[in-house]
């Protein structure tokens, strides 16, 4: 599996077509959501095109260019959330990070904004959908939560100090992943300028509620 974000252009049918899907490898479309503009980095919105999202990968297709598309496999989103505040981003959408191969924040300039080639892609660690309609944004998070929960990241031992997904269940002993919020909150989800983590800034993240009643009931049972 190659991390990040990627050019998609494989796709069947009349017209402008729809992603071919891995169905011997088990691949299965989950949603279908038009009306989707994706900003990649610090690049402008892309016209609206069509989300697809399957058990493995997020693809977007423009509507106008046969040609153009990208997709990400649901192993290199690191975290996912809803971003409604306009100080924070103009347009509600769902704010990603990805895992990128060769992550950088300093490779943007002269990059060519109609289409990036594979070298800015490579190094592009943030992705927002911005859906036409934005109460499908809640609809959207819940697919991602549970397709993250299809693709739990793979064991490699106590590293990846900064990984931080939806995907992680909790220890076996009951006790709730750590997560320490910066002490700094001035750039919440969505600043796009600065060197800041943003995983550590989230203010607005949506998380499932059930995990945390699972380990309530855990630490219940524990203490009785």
């Amino acid at each position: 599996m190659s991390l990040g974000i990627r050019h998609f252009t494989d796709r069947i049918g009349e017209g402008i077509g729809q992603p071919r899907f891995d169905s011997a490898g088990g691949e299965e479309l989950m949603h279908v959501q038009p009306g989707v503009s994706i900003a990649l980095g610090r690049l402008s919105p892309e016209s609206p095109g069509t989300l697809y999202i399957s058990n493995r990968r997020v693809m977007w297709l423009s509507d106008t260019d046969r040609d153009k598309g990208y997709a990400v496999d649901f192993l290199s989103i690191s975290l996912h959330a809803v971003s409604r505040d306009p100080e924070t981003y103009p347009s509600p959408c769902i704010y990603t990070q990805i895992e990128a191969e060769d992550a950088k924040d300093d490779v943007f300039e002269g990059s060519d904004a109609e289409c990036p080639d594979e070298t800015y892609l490579s190094k592009i660690t943030e992705m927002r959908l911005v859906p036409h309609d934005p109460n499908q944004l809640d609809t959207l998070f819940d697919i991602f939560c549970q397709c993250v929960e299809l693709n739990p990241e793979p064991l490699e031992g106590d590293d990846e100090e900064n990984s931080w997904t939806f995907g992680e269940d909790f220890t076996d002993d009951g006790d709730q992943p750590e997560w320490h919020p910066s002490e700094d909150l001035a750039n919440p989800i969505g600043q796009v300028n600065g060197n800041h983590d943003l995983a550590h800034s989230v203010l607005h993240l949506q998380i499932n509620d059930q995990r945390f009643e699972d380990a309530e009931e855990m630490e219940d049972a524990n203490h009785n």
